[in-house]
């Protein structure tokens, strides 16, 4: 693949399958150019929404307007000004919450798409920890000094759940710590950091590329379980997790 074959826009919307995704991400971290364009390109994603999206007329468009309506009175005139201003502000506002949106909308499906082409990443070989333990005494020290964030860790083998060991990853270009739980043959990848843009405490479920994603916000941290384990025992792996890290007070 040469570097004009590279689909970083449709990486970057997360509109690639899995397995194209991981062909141009692989070309993209061996190919200095690819990686400063796929850099750029988020930067511009990011500065897109803090645009300013109200635009001021010129004090011309006043007079012209004073100038071919016919209303005689001033105070008649002003009041139907008024109601111009009113309605364009409501259009304003509406096409800057549609805007906002689908800004919105953009963002998630990248990180969605990043948080799935984590996961695979990790399935490859001798990727899947950096500290392979069952122990959570073990896994969750072993972030100390890597991250800027404390993640959970709960042991959940006698809940069907065993952990594996933990593994410091990349989400949106935001470290994470990356929390690996097994279920029979099935991994699933907890992926814990900051500014991911997800609000709700309640887990919410998403399927993208036939992964499911479970995320929901803990005490300021965006968590998101990654897995192609079935939608019913990925929402049970969120309820017991998130049951065993209050009690414990994680």
């Amino acid at each position: 693949m040469n570097c004009d074959e590279v689909l970083i826009h449709a990486l970057i919307d997360g509109e690639l399958d899995a397995g194209h995704a991981r062909t141009v991400e692989a070309h993209i971290a061996g190919c200095g150019r690819c990686t400063q364009q796929v850099a750029a390109y988020r930067a511009l994603r990011q500065a897109l929404p803090a645009r300013e999206l109200r635009y001021a007329a010129p004090a011309s468009l006043r007079a012209r307007i004073e100038g071919t309506v016919p209303v005689p009175a001033r105070a008649d005139r002003r009041t139907l000004l008024k109601g111009f201003v009113a309605g364009g502000a409501i259009s304003a506002l509406a096409a800057a919450s549609v805007a906002f949106v689908v800004v919105r909308q953009g963002r998630d499906d990248v990180i969605l798409g990043e948080a799935i082409s984590a996961h695979l990443r990790s399935l490859q070989a001798d990727h899947l920890t950096d500290v392979p333990s069952t122990d959570q005494h073990t896994v969750k020290p072993w972030f100390n000094g890597r991250i800027d964030l404390a993640p959970p860790v709960v042991d959940l083998t006698g809940q069907g759940f065993t952990l594996v060991g933990g593994r410091l990853d990349f989400i949106d270009g935001k470290p994470a710590a990356a929390i690996v739980y097994r279920r029979r043959v099935h991994v699933i990848n907890l992926f814990v950091a900051q500014g991911l843009g997800v609000r709700s405490p309640t887990p919410q479920l998403a399927t993208v590329q036939g992964y499911n994603i479970l995320r929901w916000n803990e005490g300021g941290l965006d968590l998101l379980a990654v897995s192609d384990l079935g939608r019913d025992e990925l929402e049970e792996f969120g309820a017991k997790f998130i049951a065993a890290a209050r009690g414990a007070g994680q």
